[in-house]
């Protein structure tokens, strides 16, 4: 297959056809600058539920956090690596099935 020198030129925007502002606004169901309208969205009771569940009241469990630090500090919280390890191959061997 040849490629012709005419062929590969590159476009203007006008040949792309570029349009104003306001057509694409209009072409995605926006008003336009001069004009105003609202909209109403209605959220189904699950995406209401999501949105509840994004509060972030759940996400951290403040006083299990509180004795964690108390017990570094204190020097008697105890690491048992060979539990890490164990649950990090346990993880990965999961990634891999």
């Amino acid at each position: 297959m040849k490629i012709n020198s005419t062929t590969n030129r590159p476009l203007s925007a006008d040949a792309v056809g570029s349009r104003p502002e306001s057509a694409v606004a209009q072409a995605y169901g926006a008003s336009s600058a001069s004009g105003s309208s609202s909209s109403l969205v209605a959220l189904s009771s699950a995406s209401r539920k999501m949105l509840a569940l994004q509060d972030g009241s759940n996400d951290i469990n403040v006083e299990r956090v509180a004795a964690i630090r108390a017990a570094i500090a204190s020097g008697q919280l105890k690491i048992d690596t060979g539990r890490i390890a164990d649950s990090l191959i346990a993880s990965a061997r999961d990634l891999l099935k």
